[in-house]
């Protein structure tokens, strides 16, 4: 269970999220709102990548600000931007990032590398550079070195963005498939269809909460 009480943050003079409130504990959750909204800084929240200025963030009783190495074993994030992440300079290195200091062997952690790869469409993968994939193959990489750690919650932070019709459709057909828990900041209205919930920002605020038609319904109706 992902709680998030009273919380406020600033972005420098800006209040990027107001008093927020929320409970998340369904499998798939989406996030809308315009840009500046304040989905990102919601979605950041959610693993301590940031910490509010007032209220709490908790993950199954752990907080964001005071545990927030143990939170982030337990919720994953992926990026707009997988360069923002991608550390290694090939593709093998960086899914093995992920497991740094986990104190497994190093043929197990050689095992998990080949079998996250080829779970995602990147066997064969391992030695090359990282800078050189196209944008899909970054993104999945991405994915890979998150899930390697095999968090339970995955937050997504626009990850289609960036991408092709193509590869959008891929990466989003993925997320859906995967057995964790998913918060989806998306601007793809029609990949939230089969969510359980769907989550609307508007200025700093939570303003709809609702199954997916409804609270589309209702983002559609404040971008008038």
């Amino acid at each position: 269970m992902i709680r998030v009480e009273n919380v406020s943050h600033r972005l420098g003079e800006r209040l990027a999220l107001d008093g927020i409130s929320v409970s998340l504990a369904e499998q798939r959750v989406g996030v809308i709102g315009a840009n500046g909204s304040g989905k990102s800084t919601f979605a950041r929240l959610l693993n301590g990548l940031i910490v509010p200025d007032d209220g709490t963030v908790t993950v199954d009783g752990l907080s964001t600000s005071r545990e927030a190495r143990e939170v982030r074993r337990k919720v994953g994030f992926v990026f707009t931007d997988p360069d923002a992440q991608i550390v290694m300079p090939t593709v093998g290195e960086d899914v093995a990032f992920g497991l740094r200091g986990s104190g497994l062997p190093k043929p197990e952690i050689a095992r998990r590398v080949t079998e996250v790869l080829g779970r995602f469409g990147l066997g064969g993968f391992h030695d090359r550079p990282a800078h050189l994939l196209s944008g899909g193959e970054k993104q999945l990489l991405a994915l890979c070195s998150v899930l390697i750690t095999e968090p339970a919650v995955l937050v997504c932070d626009e990850p289609t963005t960036l991408l092709d019709l193509r590869n959008a459709r891929l990466i989003g057909h993925l997320l859906g498939s995967l057995p964790q828990r998913l918060v989806l900041v998306t601007h793809d209205l029609a990949v939230l269809a089969d969510f359980d919930r769907v989550l609307v920002f508007d200025g700093g605020r939570l303003v709809a909460d609702d199954r997916p038609a409804g609270a589309v319904a209702y983002y559609r109706a404040l971008m008038g």
